[in-house]
C-alpha cells in the first residue's frame, strides 16, 4: 500500500503540466460539487431547526395531568405577523419555555429582540400598548428566524384570555387552544412540516445531479489515465496495484476538493443567511450540518470518488493492450433508454394520484424524480451514440463528421459533457408548471372580530369607544355558519362579524389594533389581508426555492460543461495533434469540439425539459408568462452558458495542437 500511495503521489507531481491541469479540473469539480451538497444538506438542517424552534408554540393535546395553559395566536403590526404565545401555569414546575430562563409570571411578556426593537422604534400606540411590561428577551431557542417578532406573554389560568375558546383546530398554524398541557409540543407544526417537504423535494432536485457531477468528477481525464495505467499493467503491475494506485490518486485529489468545497460553502454561508424564506433569514449555525454529518460528508466524498474512479478500470486490468491500441470498447444496449421509457410510464399511471395523498404522496413523488435522474443519466450515453450514428450519416462537412464519429466512438465521455445542462432541463420542466401566485389585493384597512351574533351589538359598541378619535366606522354583519352547511339536524349558531374601517393608513390601522386588544378575549383584529400572509410567504418562497435549485442546477451544469470539455481535449490531446500535423484546420477542430457538445445538448435538454413537463403536469397550477419565461431562460442560459464554457477550452486546444511532436503524459 505505501509504494501506491508513493507512486500515485510522484505521478501527481511528476506527469507534466498536462497531467496537472487534469488533477486541478477533478479537483474544482469535486470542490463545486462538495460545496453545493453543503449547501443541500445544510438546507435541509436549516429548515429541521426552523421546525424545531416553532413546534413548542403549538398547543398540543391535551393531558391527564397538565402543568400549563397554553394558547397561541396571531398579531400584526405594519402587515407583518407577531406570535403571541400566552402561558399559565397550574401548578409549581412548569416547564421553562425554550429560549426563557423561567417561567413567565401573570403580567409579564418576553419579547424577541426584533419585537423589542420595534416596540421602542414605534409609539407606544402603535405597538408596546398591546402588551403588559417587559420582563426579558427570548433567546435563540425560541426563535425561527432572526427577525421574527415573537411574544410570550404570561397570564393566570383563569384570566380570561386562557378560558376563552380561540379555535380548537389551528388554521394555518395560526391560532391554537387553550389547551391544558403538560409539555410543550415537538412535533413539526402544519407549515413548518410544509417547509420541511418543500425542503426535501428540492434537495432532491439538487443532490441527484449534484451526485452525477461528482461521479463524473472522478471519470475526468479517464482516457489519459487509462492508457498510463495500461501501460504500467504492460510493464507488469498486477491488477492489485493499478486498483491501488487509481483509488489513491482519485482519493488523494478528491480530498483536496472536499476540503476546497468545505471552505467555498463557509465562505457562501453569510450571504445564504440573508436568502428570506418564511418571512426572514437564517441563523448562521442553522445552515451547517451537525458535526457528524459534515465529518461524514467530508469523508465520503473522497471514498466515492474513489469507487467512481475504480468502476472505470475494468478495461485497463482486463484487456491492457485493447487501451494502448485506442481499441473502441463495445457498444451500449437498448435497454438503457427502455428504463426511462418505463420510468415515465410508471409515473404516468400513478402521479395523477399523488396530490391526493398528502405527505405520502411527496416521498413517492421524490423517489419517481430520483429514479427519472438516474433513468435519464443511464440512457444518456446510448442516446448520444445513436445521436453520433445520425450525425455521420447526414455530415456534409469535416467538422460535422469528426463530431459524429467521436460521439460514436466515445459516447459516455461526451454524455457527461453535456449532462448537467441536460438533468437542468429536468428540473426547469418541473417547475415551470408550479405558477402559484400571490392572494388579490385584500382590503388592508378593515378590521375584523368573529363573536357569538347575540354579544356582536354589545361588542361593537365597546368597540366604538376604544376607537373615539381615530374616526372608525363600526358596523355588524350576521353570518350563519363559518365551516360550510351544517349537520343535518344540528342548530346553526349564527356569528357575528365587527367590523371597524380605518381611514388613514397603516399607522392608523395599528393603533386601532392596540385599542382594540383585550376586547375580545382570545380574539386579535385581523384584516382579510393579514389572513393570506401565510399563504402569500409560501407563494413567495415556492418562487424563491424555484429560482435557488435552478441557480444551483444551472452552476453544476455549466460547470460540468466547461471542466469536462476542457479534460476532453486533454484527454484527446494526442489526436488533435495528430490531425493539425495531417493539414487539418484548426478552426474546424474547433467547430468539430463545439457541435459534439451542442448537438447532444439540443436532443437531450429538450428530452429532459419534456420529461420534468411531464412530472410537473399532476401539480400544475396554469402555464402562465411566468413558466414560459423560465423555460425561454432555461434554453437561453443552457445554450448560452455551454456555448460559454466552451469558449474557455478553445485556448487549451490551440495549445495541445502545438505541439508538433505529441506524446502521452
Amino acid at each position: 500500500m505505501r509504494t501506491a500511495v508513493e507512486l500515485s503521489w510522484r505521478l501527481l507531481r511528476g506527469g507534466g503540466g498536462n497531467n496537472a491541469l487534469g488533477s486541478l479540473l477533478t479537483l474544482a469539480a469535486v470542490a463545486i460539487s462538495t460545496g453545493l451538497l453543503l449547501f443541500a444538506v445544510g438546507a435541509d438542517h436549516a429548515f429541521l431547526q426552523r421546525a424545531h424552534a416553532d413546534a413548542w408554540r403549538h398547543p398540543g393535546k391535551p393531558a391527564a395531568n397538565p402543568s400549563m395553559v397554553e394558547a397561541l395566536s396571531t398579531d400584526y403590526v405594519r402587515g407583518k405577523p407577531i406570535t403571541v404565545v400566552e402561558l399559565a401555569a397550574l401548578r409549581a414546575g412548569a416547564p421553562v419555555p425554550p429560549g426563557m430562563t423561567r417561567f413567565p409570571k401573570p403580567g409579564e411578556v418576553w419579547t424577541s429582540p426584533a419585537l423589542a426593537r420595534l416596540m421602542r422604534d414605534l409609539p407606544a400606540g402603535r405597538l408596546a400598548g398591546r402588551f403588559p411590561s417587559r420582563a426579558g428577551t427570548l433567546g435563540r431557542g425560541a426563535l425561527v428566524h432572526p427577525g421574527e417578532l415573537v411574544a410570550v406573554v404570561g397570564r393566570a389560568p383563569d384570566d380570561p384570555a386562557m378560558t376563552a375558546d380561540r379555535g380548537a383546530v389551528e388554521r394555518l398554524g395560526t391560532t391554537g387552544g387553550p389547551s391544558r398541557v403538560d409539555r410543550f409540543a415537538t412535533g413539526a407544526s402544519w407549515s413548518a412540516g410544509v417547509y420541511l417537504l418543500l425542503a426535501g423535494l428540492a434537495s432532491v432536485l439538487m443532490i441527484v445531479p449534484l451526485l452525477v457531477f461528482g461521479g463524473a468528477a472522478a471519470r475526468l481525464t479517464v482516457a489519459r489515465r487509462d492508457s498510463r495505467l495500461a501501460a504500467l499493467r504492460l510493464v507488469g503491475a498486477t491488477p492489485g496495484q493499478v486498483v491501488a494506485i487509481t483509488v489513491t490518486e482519485a482519493v488523494l485529489t478528491a480530498a483536496g476538493g472536499a476540503v476546497a468545497g468545505l471552505v467555498l460553502y463557509a465562505a457562501a454561508v453569510p450571504p445564504l443567511t440573508r436568502v428570506t424564506i418564511a418571512g426572514g433569514g437564517w441563523f448562521a449555525g442553522d445552515l451547517w450540518p451537525s458535526p457528524l454529518v459534515l465529518a461524514g460528508l467530508l469523508a465520503a466524498v473522497p471514498v466515492l470518488v474513489g469507487a467512481s474512479a475504480v468502476a472505470g478500470l475494468r478495461r485497463v486490468v482486463v484487456g491492457p493492450l485493447g487501451v494502448a491500441r485506442r481499441e473502441t470498447p463495445p457498444g451500449m444496449r437498448a435497454v438503457r433508454v427502455v428504463a426511462l421509457l418505463a420510468v415515465v410510464a410508471a409515473f404516468g399511471a400513478v402521479g395523477g394520484g399523488l396530490t391526493g395523498m398528502g405527505r405520502a404522496g411527496m416521498i413517492v413523488l421524490m423517489v419517481f424524480l430520483v429514479t427519472a435522474f438516474l433513468a435519464i443519466n443511464f440512457a444518456g450515453p446510448w442516446v448520444v451514440a445513436v445521436i453520433g450514428r445520425v450525425t455521420v450519416g447526414t455530415a456534409r462537412g469535416p467538422a460535422r463528421l469528426l463530431a459524429g464519429r467521436r460521439l460514436v466512438d466515445d459516447p459516455r465521455s461526451a454524455w457527461r459533457t453535456v449532462a448537467g445542462v441536460a438533468l437542468t432541463g429536468f428540473v426547469a420542466g418541473f417547475l415551470a408548471l408550479l405558477n402559484a401566485h400571490p392572494s388579490a389585493g385584500e382590503p388592508r384597512d378593515e378590521l375584523r372580530l368573529a363573536v357569538p351574533y347575540e354579544r356582536s351589538a354589545a361588542v361593537a359598541e365597546q368597540a366604538k369607544g376604544r376607537l373615539a378619535g381615530l374616526g372608525a366606522g363600526v358596523s355588524v354583519r350576521r353570518i350563519e355558519t363559518e365551516g360550510g352547511p351544517p349537520a343535518a339536524g344540528a342548530p346553526v349558531t349564527p356569528t357575528g362579524v365587527v367590523t371597524v374601517a380605518v381611514p388613514g393608513g397603516p399607522a392608523a390601522v395599528d393603533r386601532a389594533r392596540t385599542a382594540l386588544t383585550g376586547l375580545v378575549p382570545g380574539k386579535v383584529a385581523t384584516t382579510p389581508a393579514d389572513d393570506e400572509v401565510t399563504g402569500d410567504f409560501l407563494v413567495a418562497d415556492l418562487r424563491t426555492g424555484a429560482l435557488i435549485v435552478l441557480a444551483v442546477s444551472f452552476l453544476v451544469g455549466i460547470t460540468s460543461a466547461g471542466i469536462t470539455g476542457a479534460s476532453a481535449v486533454l484527454d484527446r490531446r494526442q489526436t488533435y495533434a495528430m490531425l493539425r500535423l495531417a493539414g487539418t484546420p484548426l478552426s474546424v477542430l474547433d467547430r468539430a469540439r463545439r457541435q459534439e457538445t451542442l448537438i447532444p445538448l439540443a436532443v437531450m435538454g429538450g428530452g429532459s425539459l419534456l420529461t420534468g413537463l411531464l412530472f410537473g403536469l399532476p401539480f400544475a397550477q396554469g402555464f402562465g408568462l411566468s413558466g414560459l419565461a423560465g423555460l425561454a431562460g432555461f434554453v437561453v442560459l443552457g445554450f448560452g452558458g455551454v456555448l460559454g464554457a466552451s469558449a474557455l477550452s478553445r485556448p487549451l486546444l490551440r495549445s495541445v495542437t502545438a505541439d508538433p511532436a505529441p506524446r502521452p503524459d
